[in-house]
């Protein structure tokens, strides 16, 4: 009892000792305020801080290539030696197991289909680019066309709403107003309303690049068999165009209505914007057709006479074969209705142009290098030809028959050109010679020679009609008035391309501005009329003799060339 009595309590010893560190701590926690967490509860296991934010651990990964040799930055070492992951390689010794693989390229599985169901998707995707994948409804290829179907049907047409079937009604119904009011106000009828087929296209499958080379190969043969043939068939001709007349009836060879001539003042070409490749051999000379110019004829030493289309599709027209040989010279009537065809197996051929019959043949036997019909519209039957026998012989074609012969020249015979009023012409031989008739009258009113001359293969005369250029064998160009008095114009001669040994042809711009000339090594050559001393423009036109050069009669800038590397080439 003594004992308990000596013991005390709690609050005894509280007021005995006020300084105890008991006492202190619960004063300590009776001051502090309490309040509540509001933080919610988050879970950072395999979390890092980066950036002041937690992430994920895989975030702050960086995987490296295995194959490369070199970082540009610091990587931890479990980075550094983390496995490899990805996709198995076939071709790798990690990849695929060898005793899994049955092709080159890994494991291939089978898929069970009908014959009809392959036949459709192979024939599919060879036709129009896509097909669908085996055992899945995945579309490979172009997936985009996918809205056509097959081959062997169309794709199922998707029902219309009701929503769209009132819609479509209305409109038909506003339309069918629309155009009562106008023809109520006396407005002309306009089409308002389109069958679901007025916008579609026709859509051809694209050949392949080996049923191309077929084609061509056949296309090329059959023309070939005929060339060789045309002695025992007769001429011939074969149309490439897929209408010989349009839906209004106007045939192949009418010009465009709407085409009207860009410029009166010519310009320089710059650029090589198209090529014709259709002959086999050179092309020895390149004509347009009077006019518009909207066709090209051109002939070739194949045998081969082509006339292509200069304006729109830039196709082959039509290609006449009636020459077993190379053609030597073409020219168009005034209206470009009909052609004469001059060729070395010694034919003279008279074409229609559209239809590609020979009107008349004329055959004497002997070889010709030109033949020009009179300018005159009554005598568009005569035909001027130089002959390899020193003469020159005019033809009418409504009998046949030679009606005169010129017979002064001591050479060949290889030009024949009309001046001053179509009442003269001038002809150029391989005697070094120019000569002047009255035509009609075979005796030669005027007789140009000289020791430092040399032959003339190509003459023309300038638009104007006042002067004639003629290409020297001797590298130069010179020029000739024919107005009052024939004679040189020292003057105008034109030098810097080389000719020597080729009869490259010379032309004129319509304006009369430029001159211009083909070359022996494949340059097209330009000079302005006013400044003959000067070469204002020169452009690799061939690889071989650039022998024919043509300037579009209506668009101010084009011109044509063609060389014996087989090529005609157009230039803008």
């Amino acid at each position: 009892m003594d004992l308990l009595e000596n013991y005390g309590g709690s609050d005894d010893d509280a007021e005995e000792r006020p300084g105890s560190p008991s006492a202190d701590a619960e004063l300590f926690k009776l001051s502090l305020p309490v309040l509540p967490s509001a933080a919610p509860h988050v879970d950072t296991a395999g979390r890092v801080l980066l950036e002041g934010k937690a992430v994920a651990e895989a975030e702050t990964r960086h995987y490296l290539d295995p194959k490369a040799r070199s970082v540009q930055y610091n990587l931890p070492y479990k980075d550094m030696s983390a496995v490899v992951v990805g996709p198995a390689h076939p071709f790798q010794k990690d990849g695929l197991a060898a005793g899994l693989k049955n092709h080159r390229a890994g494991h291939v599985e089978d898929t069970h289909l009908q014959s009809y169901a392959f036949d459709e998707q192979y024939n599919t995707y060879h036709s129009m680019g896509y097909a669908a994948a085996p055992g899945s409804q995945a579309l490979v290829g172009k997936t985009g066309a996918a809205e056509a179907g097959t081959v062997y049907g169309s794709a199922a047409k998707r029902r219309k709403t009701a929503e769209e079937k009132a819609a479509a009604g209305e409109r038909k119904q506003r339309l069918q107003q629309e155009a009562a009011q106008q023809l109520a106000a006396g407005q002309p009828f306009t089409l308002t309303n389109r069958l679901p087929w007025a916008e579609k296209q026709a859509q051809a499958p694209e050949l392949t690049e080996e049923q191309r080379e077929y084609l061509a190969k056949a296309s090329a043969e059959k023309e070939v068999a005929a060339a060789e043939d045309v002695e025992a068939r007769g001429p011939t001709s074969f149309f490439h165009g897929k209408a010989d007349k349009d839906y209004q009836g106007r045939s192949w060879l009418a010009p465009p209505r709407d085409k009207k001539k860009e410029s009166d003042a010519c310009f320089l070409p710059k650029r090589w914007i198209h090529t014709w490749s259709g002959h086999t051999k050179g092309v020895n000379a390149i004509r347009f057709i009077p006019g518009m110019g909207q066709l090209m004829l051109s002939a070739g030493l194949d045998g081969r006479v082509k006339i292509w289309d200069a304006l729109g599709s830039y196709k082959c027209m039509r290609t006449y074969l009636g020459h077993s040989k190379g053609v030597k010279d073409i020219n168009f009537t005034n209206d470009g209705a009909k052609f004469v065809s001059v060729g070395y197996d010694k034919n003279i051929r008279l074409w229609d142009t559209e239809t590609g019959q020979v009107i008349t043949t004329l055959n004497t036997g002997k070889l010709y290098f030109c033949g020009v019909f009179h300018p005159e519209a009554d005598k568009q039957n005569v035909l001027m030809a130089g002959c390899a026998d020193k003469k020159i012989y005019q033809f009418d074609f409504n009998t046949g028959d030679v009606e005169q012969e010129y017979n002064y020249h001591l050479g060949a015979v290889n030009t024949v050109t009309f001046i001053d009023e179509n009442r003269r012409f001038v002809s150029s031989s391989d005697d070094k010679s120019l000569r002047v008739w009255e035509f009609g009258i075979p005796v030669q009113i005027k007789y140009v020679a000289d020791p430092s001359m040399h032959s003339m293969p190509s003459v023309t005369p300038n638009p104007a009609g006042t002067a004639i250029i003629c290409q020297s064998l001797d590298n130069q160009i010179v020029t000739y008035m024919t107005k009052d008095r024939f004679k040189q114009n020292r003057k105008k001669t034109f030098k810097g391309h080389n000719t020597a040994g080729y009869a490259c042809q010379v032309n004129f711009s319509p304006d009369s501005k430029y001159v211009m000339s083909g070359d022996s090594e494949g340059r097209a050559f330009f000079w302005e009329w006013a400044q003959p001393y000067k070469v204002v423009r020169t452009v690799k036109a061939h690889e071989g003799v650039c022998i024919g050069v043509a300037w579009h009669p209506m668009e101010s800038s084009k011109v044509a060339t063609c060389g014996w590397d087989g090529l005609i080439k157009y230039w803008d």
